[in-house]
């Protein structure tokens, strides 16, 4: 029996009870409903339940998310998606770009790392390092991406047991299967999808990932259409180019909702409890590597990618991290500038920005990082899922701060903290990457397992070398 995830009716009514309680609507009276007529609740980490539901379920799983969908919001005011709305409740939204590393001093003062420092003496997309950033960028992301995946969806303990087993606690290399007792593999496996491919003793060059297709996605949608691509040249670049089995959360219900002949941005509300997840943030990276020294632009960027797929706090997700790749990218600014850069372009009162702030905080307070981890969680994982947006950039932003930008120490607190792995891996890598400023920055162990070749299904990339991808990016980066 196949039970396709992400889509079934009755897996979707689950998580849209979760999403509504959240966004501030009233639930209550639905859920009531449903649980009087034998409706089960979401899957806790899969995609899709067991077993298929009646029809009768089915039927009433879709009749009552359209009757959520039209609850009231509390938070509208405060969460709006509409970018004029948005950078309205953004008092300090970047005016102009920001300092590069060419037109400042080799230690910038406080006053160049700060997000509001601005500079027109050169121009930063044509900066004569950038190219070795953005190389550096893709190394990370794909490093920090391929330590989070045999650990994706294993709960916080046992990703802790598994690292210890083998000696790596802190964490500080590569997951290894060597030394790990077999019960506690049963207890904890590896992810299914990912342990043939992503352990020490197995890697051989980058395997493929959405995590990694989305920027190439991206890399497609920039060269077709240029900087000024709109929501629709996304939506059908999507379709041209991505297997539907290869998109998820978000991004499926999205697919499916094209292919019903839903444009966008209706695409991120129909039937789409996913639409504040991580999806977005992960298709954020291009738009600041872009975009160096314009947060501002590589935000307004971001946006018109997620509105696809997302909604609120799963957009602003996207807009934070591509704006602070974007200060990243221009090597003049640390990364606790480039975080509060990101702020700085999120509604001041939503979630995300109160969650972000938080763990700045906590990152700041806490020598030890599973203390700040400890603390994350007692914090979100009670309300969100561990594939939401909330606590995930939340994670990315503590792993950065107690790292204090180190390549090294990003990628593997943010892998160490749980919740989405890979992803937060991947764009802990790709910020700490850009902070390092070359490849032969990074350190070797976490670049030469990769072989300079990633695997991907998206157009003609497969087999790509990283050296190769950084030169398109930079040439993308260079178009006016």
């Amino acid at each position: 029996m196949l039970r396709l995830t992400w889509v079934q009716p009755e897996d979707l009514l689950g998580h849209e009870l979760r999403q509504a309680a959240q966004d501030g609507r009233e639930p209550s009276a639905v859920a009531a409903r449903w649980r009087a007529a034998g409706g089960p609740d979401a899957p806790a980490r899969a995609g899709a339940s067991p077993e298929r539901a009646s029809r009768y379920l089915r039927l009433l799983a879709e009749d009552l998310l359209d009757e959520l969908a039209e609850l009231p919001s509390r938070l509208a005011d405060a969460e709006p998606t509409d970018l004029a709305a948005i950078r309205a409740l953004c008092p300090d939204w970047p005016a102009a770009p920001i300092a590069t590393a060419a037109s400042s001093s080799a230690a910038p003062s406080a006053a160049a790392s700060s997000p509001a420092a601005s500079s027109r003496e050169v121009t930063p997309r044509a900066a004569p390092a950038l190219e070795a950033r953005l190389e550096a960028a893709w190394l990370g992301r794909a490093a920090g991406c391929l330590l989070g995946k045999p650990v994706e969806k294993l709960p916080l303990d046992g990703i802790r047991a598994l690292a210890r087993a083998s000696g790596n606690w802190p964490l500080r290399t590569w997951f290894t299967a060597r030394g790990v007792p077999d019960d506690l593999l049963a207890r904890h496996p590896w992810n299914r999808r990912s342990a043939a491919t992503c352990l020490a003793e197995n890697i051989d060059g980058m395997p493929a990932d959405d995590d990694l297709d989305f920027p190439l996605v991206n890399l497609l949608l920039l060269h077709r259409h240029g900087r000024e691509f709109t929501t629709t040249d996304v939506a059908r670049l999507w379709l041209e180019e991505i297997p539907a089995g290869r998109v998820f959360t978000a991004e499926r219900v999205a697919y499916r909702n094209l292919l019903l002949g839903i444009g966008p941005p209706h695409t991120a509300r129909y039937r789409n409890p996913f639409r504040e997840w991580i999806g977005a943030l992960i298709r954020a990276d291009l738009h600041g590597w872009t975009n160096p020294g314009d947060p501002a632009a590589a935000a307004a960027q971001a946006h018109r990618d997620a509105v696809l797929t997302h909604t609120a706090n799963g957009v602003y997700a996207a807009m934070f991290a591509a704006a602070v790749i974007a200060c990243a990218a221009t090597g003049a600014h640390d990364v606790h500038a480039c975080l509060a850069t990101g702020l700085t372009v999120v509604p001041p009162g939503s979630r995300l920005a109160r969650a972000v702030r938080h763990a700045v905080r906590l990152a700041r307070s806490h020598e030890d990082f599973d203390t700040v981890v400890d603390h994350l969680h007692a914090a979100h994982a009670g309300t969100y899922h561990w594939v939401h947006a909330v606590p995930n950039t939340a994670l990315i932003a503590a792993a950065l701060t107690h790292a204090d930008g180190d390549f090294a120490g990003s990628v593997c607190r943010a892998v160490s903290g749980g919740w989405d792995t890979d992803s937060n891996g991947a764009t802990a890598g790709s910020v700490a990457g850009l902070l390092a400023g070359s490849p032969g920055a990074l350190p070797e162990r976490w670049t030469a397992p990769l072989k300079n070749r990633l695997t991907t299904s998206v157009g003609d990339f497969d087999g790509s070398g990283f050296d190769q991808l950084a030169r398109l990016t930079h040439r993308e980066a260079l178009r006016p």
